[in-house]
């Protein structure tokens, strides 16, 4: 599929690029032959191909969610120039 330069000035409007005269030369080359990749794969034949959501299958790829850091607030309020127990005590300033 060929692209126009006046479609790939538009699609740079739209995403707020400023591209020079061979900025826009060069991305009609290359949106071009994106383009026609992508027309090239729509003629695969698909129909006894099963859906899926990865190309590879991790099974439980994520670890188990597990506090490991537990936070001290003596070591985390050390140089608080005041505080409240564990908070941080700020003057006030809304009046």
């Amino acid at each position: 599929m060929k692209l126009s330069r006046a479609e790939v000035t538009r699609v740079a409007e739209l995403a707020r690029l400023r591209l020079t005269t061979d900025e826009e030369a060069q991305m009609v080359e290359q949106l071009g032959q994106i383009l026609g990749y992508m027309a090239k794969l729509k003629e695969l034949e698909t129909t006894d191909v099963e859906p899926f959501s990865h190309a590879a299958e991790n099974v439980d790829a994520l670890r188990e969610d597990r506090v490991t850091n537990r936070p001290d607030p003596d070591a985390l309020l050390a140089n608080a120039p005041d505080r409240d127990g564990t908070f941080f005590k700020v003057p006030k300033i809304i009046e």
